[in-house]
């Protein structure tokens, strides 16, 4: 089977790499064309374009950063859609709008191919271990023909229903992440002030109800205020973005992802857009006294 990868970030390069470690022929593509070498050292071979990556592909998996990234490089003059044979199946493992998903389904499907959408979470340390948790939607007989590809990259793959469901799954996930690592940030902050021991902390609450992802991978980081990489704050900001949008056409009221997509504006204000998600606890240290205002 020809897998086709285009989007070599954080993310894309090592989900690129797992499949290729799982025996499957890929071709990678990526704007910044230098992003290839890592995949090309592993054995992938190199597209000038999406439209090339995409020709003579069986599968083609797209993971880039925003909707209108997704909209270039499925739709764009030398897009996927150009490229794509009739039977072959694009996945989307990008995080965009359910909406604009359900066009480009649309587009693709009149030029005989069929696709899903199956955003990811686990962060960068997912997508290096092929531990993801995979949301997807679309046929059921897509999702069948993925699957070998799929769990290469992820542990967790749950069929959500219809194309753009997995969208709206993955911005339930981004809004119930904001709301967890705020309140991780609360927690540390409260400790911190409090003068405990907060390795003993985290290992007591971790313990019982009040345990996540977030506290056990992030609240060490939020103590020591470091932040190393897993998932930007300027790519979680737009996420909630699109998450607010969905909430509005549909009238339901976000309260708490609103709060924290402005706490999100004002770090990447502040220049710390590039920065882990748990940064948000920056906030929350300043404001205790625990540091004074960065910048």
């Amino acid at each position: 089977m020809n897998i086709a990868f285009i989007g070599m970030g954080t993310m894309g390069a090592p989900m690129a790499i797992n499949i290729l470690k799982a025996g499957f022929d890929v071709t990678v593509h990526n704007r910044t064309r230098e992003r290839e070498e890592p995949a090309a050292a592993e054995g992938a071979k190199r597209a000038e374009s999406p439209k090339a990556a995409a020709s003579g592909a069986d599968i083609v998996i797209v993971c880039v950063s925003d909707t209108p990234d997704v909209e270039n490089v499925i739709l764009g003059g030398d897009g996927v859609v150009h490229g794509v044979g009739e039977g072959a199946l694009v996945i989307d493992m990008s995080t965009i709008s359910p909406a604009v998903t359900k066009e480009i389904a649309q587009k693709l499907k009149e030029k005989g191919a069929a696709m899903l959408d199956a955003p990811v979470s686990g962060g960068s340390e997912g997508a290096q271990k092929g531990t993801l948790s995979i949301m997807a939607g679309g046929e059921a007989a897509d999702l069948k023909r993925a699957m070998p590809v799929l769990s290469a990259m992820g542990k967790t793959i749950v069929h959500i229903g219809p194309i753009g469901a997995g969208q709206t799954t993955k911005a339930i996930n981004q809004i119930l992440v904001a709301g967890t690592y705020w309140s991780v940030a609360e927690g540390m902050a409260l400790g911190l002030k409090a003068g405990l021991d907060m390795e003993k902390v985290i290992e007591a609450v971790g313990g019982g109800a009040a345990g996540s992802w977030g506290l056990t991978n992030r609240g060490r980081f939020m103590v020591e205020n470091d932040y190393p990489l897993g998932f930007r704050v300027k790519l979680h900001r737009k996420d909630l973005l699109i998450a607010l949008e969905a909430a509005r056409e549909l009238g339901v009221p976000l309260p708490m992802a609103a709060f924290v997509e402005q706490v999100e504006n004002g770090l990447i204000g502040r220049g710390f857009g590039d920065e882990d998600v748990s940064a948000m606890a920056r906030n929350l240290r300043e404001a205790a006294g625990i540091d004074a205002l960065s910048d």
